[in-house]
């Protein structure tokens, strides 16, 4: 069986890489410097799970959202947002997850698992 994919957008080099240490061992990880890298990436390599930061350059992750959201061709795709900024705020980007900076890479971890494990089958 195929690992599942996980595209992490966040302009800070140092989170990509910390997600991607914790993650890489399960899934496949593909990375986006901002929104507008993000988006590009997901509409060709259409990863199975996104995760993304809010506050980026280029396009922040509200923009990633609602352009995700009016395009069919990734629209489908989960993402989990885990940022410091706007908490109270979350609920309008209509997230499959929503985790504050700084959350436990335990609780990242457990949280990709879940949203991967109810995706049903894997990538081909």
């Amino acid at each position: 069986m195929a690992k599942k994919t996980i595209l992490v957008v966040d302009d800070t080099e140092w989170n990509r890489e910390l997600m991607v240490q914790l993650l890489e061992d399960e899934y496949t990880i593909l990375q986006a410097v901002d929104g507008e890298d993000g988006v590009r990436k997901a509409e060709e390599e259409k990863p199975d799970l996104i995760l993304m930061d809010l506050g980026m350059p280029v396009m922040d992750g509200w923009t990633f959202r609602r352009e995700q959201r009016r395009d069919s061709a990734f629209a489908h795709i989960p993402v989990i947002v885990l940022s410091g900024a706007d908490e109270d705020r979350f609920n309008e980007l209509e997230a499959a997850a929503t985790l504050q900076k700084p959350a436990s890479m335990s609780e990242v971890l457990r949280c990709v698992r879940l949203l991967c494990e109810n995706l049903g089958t894997s990538r081909a």
